[in-house]
């Protein structure tokens, strides 16, 4: 059970709705936090100045859990960089990049779940401070409950972030407090990020990206894998040869998912199965982003899908939306304005979600730069994936 002040905001909170579009599609639209951003760079102190102008820096994408009574976010934090462009050749468009930057994962607790702090000043590291192993920041780390411990599996950056492919790799932290912190190596064979390990009796799954498509692979050696991955360079190696045979989802079947899925929270155990939470970069279309209140299209934008695996055989999907369960639409999520600055447009990255009384809260990245708190009844969107989405 959770303290009363939690469960009383937790009530408060919408539940998510289904609609009918215009051209009779019945999607799902969770609930945005009214009050989003629920943290902010200038809350955490992230700002500098250069030549006289204040910059603002960025706090997003946080792994989040329950732990005594409080929830705790991990965010990557950082400030000091520079905003840019640059011509993506594959995809034959201008984007968006960040020059100059090393993120950290700075701990936040809160006893509502909307308001922030930092935890005492905890901070992980991935700069060569503590090891060799990457040096160019830490990102995107989720919280997995493991009994009395957390999992913490984030993206080490092996090269500067935008300066070319074949730069993330699998790191693995343990704690049981989220102040002390332990170091358990890094999965130096192969490219990979979000990555959410999940057990199911003595078996250890892992949902991974091996870009583009989404994997569920099944870790030979178990825990033992991710704690000492060192130790299983075989095994991970193999686990990369045979990469074909833990596809679970492809990419570019659907507009939305057209350039890229991969998997976003933890997986969240219902009586129906696991709900699993991903996200997609891809088109969407106008028939979505007007009941959004976005008047376009959005040529390139990221979204949140969600499906539902079986609880004994996960590889067993038992649902998938066909549509997003939410777009940018705010704008701190879409392009930003002179009250919300933005990094990166058309960015929603959900990292953590946790379930308390049947309502199901996800914590995003915004614009790369803001967190933000999204909700809905989970029976709700249980109910929805098993009536209009099943495979």
């Amino acid at each position: 059970m959770v303290k009363s002040i939690l469960a009383k905001k937790i009530m408060q909170l919408g539940n998510g709705e289904v609609v009918k579009t215009k051209s009779k599609e019945v999607i799902f639209k969770l609930s945005c936090y009214r009050n989003n951003p629920i943290v902010e760079p200038r809350d955490l102190d992230l700002m500098w100045r250069e030549q006289n102008k204040l910059n603002i820096g960025s706090v997003f994408n946080p792994g989040t859990e329950i732990y005594r009574n409080s929830i705790i976010l991990l965010p990557r934090c950082h400030k000091g960089y520079k905003r840019s462009t640059y011509f993506d050749e594959k995809l034959g468009i201008k984007r968006y990049c960040l020059e100059n930057y090393i993120s950290e994962i700075w701990p936040l607790h809160s006893n509502d779940g909307i308001a922030f702090k930092r935890l005492k000043s905890t901070v992980i590291r991935g700069d060569g401070t503590d090891h060799k192993d990457f040096i160019y920041g830490i990102e995107d780390v989720r919280i997995i409950k493991y009994n009395q411990k957390y999992l913490l599996i984030g993206c080490g950056k092996v090269k500067p972030p935008f300066r070319g492919g074949n730069a993330d790799r699998i790191v693995v932290y343990s704690t049981d407090d989220f102040i002390d912190i332990i170091y358990h190596g890094m999965v130096d064979v192969f490219d990979s990020r979000n990555v959410i390990p999940f057990f199911i009796g003595k078996k250890t799954y892992l949902l991974l990206r091996l870009h583009p498509h989404m994997h569920l692979a099944l870790l030979e050696c178990g825990l033992e894998q991710l704690l000492h991955p060192a130790r299983h360079k075989e095994k991970w190696q193999k686990l990369y040869v045979q990469r074909n045979k833990s596809l679970l989802f492809r990419a570019g079947e659907l507009a939305h998912e057209k350039e890229k899925i991969g998997p976003s929270t933890q997986l969240i155990n219902t009586s129906q199965g696991f709900l699993m939470l991903y996200h997609a970069v891809g088109e969407i279309s106008i028939n979505i982003t007007r009941e959004y209140g976005v008047k376009r299209k959005i040529e390139r934008g990221y979204s949140i899908c969600a499906a539902l695996l079986d609880s004994e055989d996960p590889h067993k999907v038992i649902a998938r939306t066909r549509s997003p369960i939410y777009i940018p639409s705010a704008p701190y999520e879409l392009h930003g304005n002179k009250r919300f600055p933005i990094d990166v447009p058309c960015v929603i990255f959900p990292v953590g979600a946790i379930a308390v009384n049947e309502k199901l809260l996800i914590y995003c990245g915004a614009g790369d730069k803001y967190i933000t708190l999204l909700s809905c009844s989970l029976n709700n969107l249980v109910d929805y994936l098993l009536n209009y989405c099943k495979t």
